[in-house]
């Protein structure tokens, strides 16, 4: 097998877009009168080669997030993950439920009961607790994974009632958009449901946590009261599929 040679220009272009980004959230934040401390950056890790993972994390990266059960798992023995938080985002299977649970911190993609019933009874056996946030379909595309807003309150309440599960917030992607302004308009009506929901003060629903906007519109997202940011290719660059 060939030793891998990690690409200098590269690594050097992935500290420059990280100190970037950072400043964009801070400003970003400032300008909708937030407190950028309240904005988390997520560094997305999909295709991406460990020792560029490990980059942005010597920078002070603290938060990951996998879109895939078998690439985290293949490499994160590989990474510097100490004080670091992991997060699955990815669309989860439930056959892929137990190798997962125990081995990130948050599983963001939580989108059916079958798929929670299947956390909440790996986590049991496993004698834990599995932190989810739930994926809202909030464009209603049907290529994408997620609850439409309309199912959201009977989807969190039925969550809320098993065992070993603790729900901590929201999770969306919006279609592709035109404009700002319509993607704009998505994050809002995420926020919206967020927020109703919080103020419910349901028992064993937390609303700590809404999860939205990514490399091209992470900004938006901001404005809008996202409070995880996920980023990968405004980081890391262009993805590689192999």
């Amino acid at each position: 097998m060939e030793r891998f040679i990690p690409d200098e220009d590269r690594l050097k272009s992935v500290e420059d877009n990280y100190k970037k980004i950072k400043s964009r959230i801070e400003e970003s934040a400032i300008k909708a009168g937030r407190n950028p401390n309240d904005v988390r950056l997520m560094a997305v890790t999909k295709t991406v080669e460990s020792v560029y993972i490990n980059k942005a994390l010597e920078l002070g990266a603290d938060l990951i997030g996998e879109n895939r059960v078998q690439e985290y798992l293949g490499k994160k023995d590989e990474l510097n993950l100490d004080g670091v938080e992991k997060h699955l985002i990815g669309h989860l299977q439930t056959n892929k439920v137990k190798q997962i649970v125990g081995e990130v911190d948050m599983i963001e993609s939580v989108d059916s009961i079958r798929l929670a019933r299947e956390i909440s009874r790996v986590s049991m056996n496993k004698g834990i607790t599995t932190n989810i946030l739930v994926e809202v379909n909030v464009g209603k595309e049907e290529s994408k994974s997620g609850i439409y807003l309309e199912g959201l309150d009977e989807l969190l309440l039925e969550i809320a009632e098993m065992p070993n599960i603790k729900i901590n917030g929201l999770m969306t992607i919006p279609p592709i958009c035109d404009s700002e302004k319509e993607v704009s308009r998505y994050f809002e009506t995420m926020h919206n449901a967020f927020v109703d929901i919080r103020e419910k003060k349901l028992s064993n629903i937390n609303m700590d946590i809404l999860s939205m906007g990514m490399s091209g519109d992470f900004e938006s997202a901001v404005a809008n009261g996202s409070n995880i940011v996920r980023v990968g290719s405004a980081i890391f660059g262009a993805r590689k599929y192999f």
